[in-house]
């Protein structure tokens, strides 16, 4: 079955955002959307390229002195209807999480059950790590972007974003006693 290029519609949403050149696209993907969406910076050129083709956006260019052009990107009427329709669309599928930490638990009792709970205990801190940033991007937006209309749906997914990583890092800590009470094999 073929791959559905969902990275157009993340694109025509940041075109929806303030977002209209590359540069500040990345930055917004870095800072927000890489927390649950990947997409490299090698892809987004490419995919504005073919957004202009399309006729979802078009590009406006501005003289920089001493420097080359500076393209904006604007979304179309069709591309809001683009993005539109692809929003109505229910979701197909649950995503598969690849997880290394769930792969070794798997196999670990091929190895001593200290290593693995060590490995939990350092998941657990860096989940600890996320939803601390999580936390920080939320108080952002709630002091510097409040006003911005996109800002409810921001907290929306930050939100999933906090629930899942605690109730991850509540599974660390079960998961840790769960270990601990294992006997030992002969």
């Amino acid at each position: 079955m073929a791959q559905k290029n969902y990275t157009q519609y993340a694109l025509l949403g940041l075109l929806t955002t303030g977002y209209h050149t590359g540069y500040s696209m990345k930055q917004m993907i870095d800072g927000s959307l890489n927390h649950f969406w990947k997409i490299s910076y090698g892809q987004i050129y490419p995919t504005l390229k073919l957004l202009v083709d399309k006729g979802y956006a078009e590009v406006k260019y501005t003289s920089q002195q001493g420097r080359p052009d500076k393209k904006e990107y604007y979304i179309t009427s069709s591309g809001k209807e683009a993005l539109k329709q692809w929003l109505k669309q229910p979701v197909q599928e649950l995503p598969v999480e690849k997880n290394e930490l769930l792969l070794k638990l798997f196999f670990s009792r091929q190895q001593d059950k200290h290593i693995t709970i060590k490995q939990i205990e350092i998941y657990h801190e860096n989940l600890l790590e996320r939803y601390n940033t999580y936390e920080g991007i939320k108080e952002m937006i709630l002091t510097e972007s409040c006003d911005h209309k996109d800002a409810p749906f921001w907290i929306i997914t930050l939100d999933y974003g906090l629930s899942t990583t605690h109730a991850a890092i509540e599974w660390c800590v079960k998961t840790k006693d769960t270990l601990l009470n294992l006997k030992e094999e002969e």
